[in-house]
């Protein structure tokens, strides 16, 4: 049996972003944990413009290939990881457009975190995008990665070293979602 499918998401989207460093930390983590088959999703590739689709995406009568290409993504998911920053106190809109663009794709998946920010650490963007994902039919689990001050632990090549805490909650983290990805196996069936 195959393991099931984990799309760790680069959220962010703009230019000179520090996202892509924590994702490659991330995958690492992931791929160590050995659960889960691993796929990379940047947003910034994906490169939805603003929501277009003249149709309510629950029908799924997509006119546009960029919505084409991302419901085929968003389908292979057995489970999501959104690597995200905080924007303003909130969700970063890259992802909130990435979200509106589908519907019937997330259905009974599980979704983690892994924020950063400044003092918060990116929690006040999970916390906001924790309510869209259940009206999705995903389930945000409560373990998470949280990051503050994150620039403090990039170096000068734009790598990100975690401290054993970030560490730890990863692997913490990883065991839960592949729970909650194999407990909700039978209703994507």
């Amino acid at each position: 049996m195959n393991p099931p499918l984990l799309q760790i998401v680069t959220v962010s989207t703009r230019e000179h972003r520090k996202g892509p460093a924590i994702t490659a930390w991330f995958e690492q983590a992931a791929r160590a944990h050995g659960g889960f088959a691993i796929e990379v999703v940047d947003l910034a590739e994906v490169n939805l413009p603003m929501m277009n689709e003249p149709e309510n995406p629950r029908l799924r009568h997509y006119r546009h290939e960029h919505t084409k290409a991302w419901s085929l993504i968003a389908t292979r998911a057995d489970a999501f990881v959104f690597v995200l920053p905080e924007y303003n106190h909130s969700i970063p809109p890259s992802l909130a457009n990435a979200l509106d663009y589908l519907l019937l794709e997330w259905a009974y998946k599980a979704a983690a975190f892994v924020s950063y920010g400044g003092v918060s650490g990116g929690l006040r963007a999970v916390q906001h995008t924790k309510p869209m994902l259940t009206g999705l039919r995903m389930m945000p689990i409560p373990e998470a990665v949280v990051i503050p001050f994150f620039n403090k632990q990039i170096n000068e090549a734009g790598i990100f070293t975690p401290n054993p805490a970030e560490s730890s909650a990863a692997a913490s983290m990883l065991d839960e979602l592949l729970r909650w990805t194999m407990a909700l196996q039978a209703l994507r069936a």
